[in-house]
């Protein structure tokens, strides 16, 4: 098992430093950068002190209001911030997720909550997350909002990401950090933080623990 201990306060240091920089005119474009600095080469990693749940009322993909801590108080909830036009990370990352998820119960698989926040809310649509995600898993949660709100949100998880902009070629760029975190049934804090390089084997492995608010 691929996992490791540490502090809260030597987390959000390599958090902030693992970001994806993405580029594209649309869907399937090459990325113009993807940088990653965090050279701990480990799955998951089980935090000292978890982290509170974002405090984040958003739009989900059927245009209503989601409250992300009433709505998912008491599940087994992975979080990731990420856009529908990124051509790499992002749809292999929640794919990876919904190939591991398809493995439990029935009855476990109704019970996990992933919730999939658009760090690009100008283009990601309630409609356009919905299409996105169904070609995913129908099950999986997609929200979007407000721009500082969501940014807000994913740096009180050590997650940063930063404005859509536009490089000199013209291309669409998305910088945003690139991590899972996985909140406990049990208290209700993210426990367990996995990188980009989390694969299908690492979620089938811990999805069934991560379900009972245990330790992968």
């Amino acid at each position: 098992m691929r996992k490791k201990t540490l502090a809260v306060a030597a987390l959000l240091a390599a958090a902030a430093l693992t970001l994806s920089a993405c580029g594209s005119g649309d869907k399937g474009d090459s990325p113009v950068a993807v940088v990653s600095e965090d050279t701990s080469h480990k799955a998951a990693t089980v935090l000292d002190t978890p982290f509170e749940k974002p405090d984040l009322v958003l739009t989900d993909t059927h245009g209503k209001k989601y409250d992300l801590r009433a709505e998912t108080k008491g599940r087994p909830t992975l979080i990731y911030f990420g856009y529908t036009h990124c051509p790499d990370i992002c749809p292999l990352t929640m794919s990876n997720i919904a190939v591991a998820k398809k493995a439990l119960p029935k009855a476990e698989q109704a019970e996990l909550r992933v919730v999939f926040v658009t760090t690009d809310p100008k283009r990601d649509t309630p409609s356009e997350l919905g299409t996105w995600l169904k070609g995913i898993d129908t099950q999986f949660i997609g929200l979007t909002g407000d721009f500082a709100t969501i940014q807000a949100g994913a740096r009180s998880m050590g997650i940063s990401i930063e404005p859509t902009t536009k490089d000199k070629n013209g291309k669409t760029v998305s910088v945003h950090g690139t991590q899972v975190v996985a909140f406990s049934p049990k208290t209700d804090g993210g426990y367990v933080l996995y990188d980009q390089d989390a694969t299908v084997d690492d979620y089938t492995k811990d999805l069934p623990k991560l379900i009972k608010g245990e330790n992968p």
